[in-house]
């Protein structure tokens, strides 16, 4: 009887003791290890260095409230340059790590003294109502911002519901001050490929403490519309509206394309003023609509409350021990790789569709910004695992482009099609989300959309030249290299979806398509190269050549850096290279060659030898070796990278975050693997960086990985144990993780060469 007694009080505690944890799990400040100034480094330190904005956001949401130090972002495209030492206003959406620009609407900024109408001092010395400001008075964590305007003397916080931007602000001398509100305040006007041109644009004073506006504009995105409706805690005495160049006092509307208004608070400033945003991309009733529904009072410190609660749910899906500052690292990743895609529905789910029509989805959510050639081939696998409901979302808002418009989106802005970069990812996320049993999408017609994708010609995918040459032109389109590389790769997702769903033609026909790529490995230098329509290779050729967005066989890369696209099938790709030791030895040499490619542009940074991680088609070259027999390089160059090309400063990413992707690389390295098949539900090992790290999945399981030694050169893994048991693979499935459990990697200063034989990573697991 005392035994039983005994294991029942043993029982007991350990379930007290798990409930504690679990309860120390959800009190933890998640917030407090995110730096939302990590990315936003000057483009002079480290190359593009994020491009990333400090400001209130909450979790893929409509709103993103920051401040812009540019009057006509270009470069950063977040508006946002930690190096500028003046603030011109706070506008209402930005994007996150983009190498164009766009958005920045209605721009806010409080000043004092006599109106102005510019940001800087005119010909004539009038001062303008930017700002001079010190980093020893900014501030920025999740979901709230604040700033001292030194020449303003007002000190600015700002905040965000999911469609609403907070703000307040505080004069430190108790005078009067005045609020411009600039509507044609966007992008640089003369940037190369997309230029900004306000459309149309409206102001509506409703009373003293109320005001309307909306603009039409065409950038990046084309003919956006974007609602606002602004309600203030105290009147404003008087206002001022200029449109184009006339001025009109105390009216109440003004209609122009370039169209400004100024309103001044007389009186007693000793309060702070709170201004209450809404925001709406389909129209007035939907911005008050929106406004009504998040915010029902001015209380500003409520929403950055309720922003901070928002943040911590979703940073706590994962629960990392370690290292201090990779610590910070980390969550500031996780922190930016959710903030894109974002929700432009209104709370009554109603949408603008990418032929301009107003729609309503029925789950109350319509997600854009989707910045797929980057975030399809780690952010998004990685919210397959923290957020399965809103993967589902997201590929339900791909299938409306779909039904809308004929094909899936390629790089979706706003619910507008920008068709920038090449191919067409959504097909992999949506073959992921299949693949990985992603519950509630329509999977026949998210197959009807995927193939539709890989044969309905549009830019950037010239299925036609394909069907033609059996491979794509260089002559007749640029980019034929990367081109052919990346719809391949796209045509081998479509052939597994429809072999799982019974359509056996269509696999066959993907599938030979699919290895339409080898038609352009010229063995006898072995490179992809490209050729004319002859047949016959282009001259002369150098892989070490960058190429850009157009005029080159290569997009954004070199023929170094594609070589090793071929991510559906390595093992045909290591005999066409000559075999293993052939395959190895050009790894070797492309990690290690230290020649400048040449015609090095912006997208070009975190070099290792060839390897730019920098960019995008080199995210999952370093754990190529695990399909070789020395993995222990894999591990090698992850750490590497992790450690060298991810800092926590400013500049402490070696190239744009791309809307979620450089960090989500980072989130999976760190952990200790990645999926270097996007869409076949196997993540290949590389070196993990905590001590623990626990994973919170769906029905109360959790994954959990230990890492035992870890130090500074114990780089190497040593032992691998998956739920107790010694473990032979050099890779864990998606289903490995769902299920749950423990794995543990025991790491060392020396390379465990025993390992190379343990099994290769799976070309294909459902």
């Amino acid at each position: 009887m005392k035994k039983i007694i005994i294991i029942i009080m043993g029982v007991s505690l350990l379930f007290q003791s798990n409930i504690k944890a679990q309860n120390n799990t959800k009190n933890i400040d998640y917030t407090k290890f995110v730096n939302p100034f990590i990315g936003t480094g000057s483009v002079d330190s480290l190359s593009l260095a994020g491009s990333n904005f400090p400001g209130a956001v909450v979790p893929f949401g409509f709103v993103q409230l920051s401040p812009d130090t540019d009057d006509a972002a270009g470069d950063p495209c977040s508006g946002y340059d930690y190096a500028d030492d003046r603030i011109v206003g706070f506008s209402h959406t930005h994007l996150s790590g983009t190498g164009v620009s766009d958005l920045f609407d209605f721009l806010f900024m409080p000043f004092q003294g006599e109106a102005t109408w510019e940001p800087y001092e005119n010909s004539k010395g009038k001062k303008g109502y930017s700002s001079s400001f010190s980093k020893d008075n900014e501030i920025a964590s999740p979901g709230y911002y604040s700033v001292v305007l030194d020449d303003a003397n007002v000190k600015t916080e700002l905040t965000a519901t999911e469609h609403c931007g907070i703000h307040k602000y505080t004069s430190l001398n108790n005078k009067p001050f005045s609020l411009i509100i600039d509507l044609n305040h966007s992008l640089n006007k003369e940037r190369k490929y997309w230029s900004f041109n306000s459309l149309d644009a409206q102001i509506r004073v409703i009373d003293n403490k109320t005001i309307e506006g909306y603009r039409s504009v065409t950038g990046w995105a084309n003919q956006r519309k974007v609602y606002f409706r602004a309600e203030f805690s105290r009147p404003f005495t008087e206002n001022v509206i200029k449109a184009g160049n006339k001025l009109f006092e105390n009216s109440k509307i003004g209609n122009h394309k370039n169209l400004k208004m100024i309103a001044t608070f007389e009186g007693d400033n000793s309060e702070p003023l709170t201004i209450n945003v809404g925001l709406s991309s389909v129209s007035y009733e939907g911005a008050r609509n929106n406004l009504k529904s998040e915010i029902t009072e001015f209380n500003f410190e409520k929403v950055v409350a309720s922003a901070k609660e928002k943040w911590n749910k979703e940073l706590s899906i994962i629960d990392v021990q370690g290292d201090a500052d990779k610590k910070t690292i980390f969550y500031t990743a996780l922190y930016h790789t959710y903030i894109h895609p974002n929700n432009i529905a209104d709370v009554n789910g109603d949408y603008i569709n990418s032929n301009g029509e107003k729609m309503n989805a029925p789950d109350k959510k319509h997600y854009s910004t989707f910045s797929l050639w980057d975030t399809y081939r780690a952010q998004h696998p990685l919210l397959t695992i923290t957020q399965p409901e809103k993967t589902a979302n997201f590929v339900n808002s791909m299938l409306r482009q779909y039904t809308d418009y004929g094909y899936l989106p390629i790089w979706q802005l706003w619910g507008k099609e920008t068709y920038c970069m090449i191919g067409n990812h959504a097909i992999p996320v949506i073959v992921d989300a299949f693949n990985k049993n992603i519950e509630g999408v329509d999977y026949e017609l998210a197959y009807e959309a995927v193939k539709a994708s890989s044969t309905v010609t549009h830019r950037g995918s010239p299925f036609d030249l394909i069907e033609k040459y059996k491979y794509i032109p260089e002559n007749l389109e640029s980019q034929s290299v990367s081109i052919s590389l990346e719809v391949a790769y796209n045509d081998w997702c479509v052939a597994q979806m429809a072999k799982s769903l019974g359509h056996m033609e269509d696999f066959e026909y993907f599938t030979k398509r699919s290895l339409a790529y080898q038609n352009l490995f010229d063995a006898e230098i072995g490179f992809f190269r490209p050729k004319d329509d002859k047949g016959n290779w282009i001259e002369p050729f150098s892989p070490f050549k960058y190429g850009g967005n157009g005029g080159s066989p290569f997009t954004e890369g070199n023929g170094w850096q594609y070589l090793w696209y071929v991510p559906q099938d390595v093992y045909t790709f290591i005999d066409m290279l000559g075999g293993n030791k052939k395959f190895t030895k050009k790894l070797d040499d492309f990690f290690t060659i230290n020649a400048k490619p040449d015609e090095v542009n912006g997208n070009a940074s975190g070099f290792i030898g060839q390897y730019a991680h920098g960019n995008e088609p080199s995210h999952h070259i370093a754990y190529l070796y695990n399909f070789t027999n020395e993995p222990w390089k894999s591990q090698f160059l992850c750490d590497k990278i992790l450690n060298e090309l991810y800092l926590n400063t400013p500049s402490g990413y070696s190239g744009n975050e791309d809307c979620g992707q450089m960090s989500a690389w980072y989130i999976f390295s760190s952990l200790g693997f990645y999926p270097v098949n996007p869409a076949n539900s196997v993540y290949s090992f590389g070196s993990p960086q905590f001590e623990n790290a626990t994973i919170s999945l769906p029905v109360g399981k959790t994954f959990n990985v230990i890492t035992k030694n870890i130090g500074k050169n114990n780089v190497y893994i040593q032992k691998i144990v998956l739920n107790g048991k010694k473990y032979k693979k050099n890779y864990i499935t998606h289903n490995d993780i769902l299920e749950g459990g423990v794995l543990e990697f025991t790491m060392g200063k020396k390379p465990n060469k025993s390992m190379a034989k343990y099994e290769k990573p799976l070309i294909f697991k459902k």
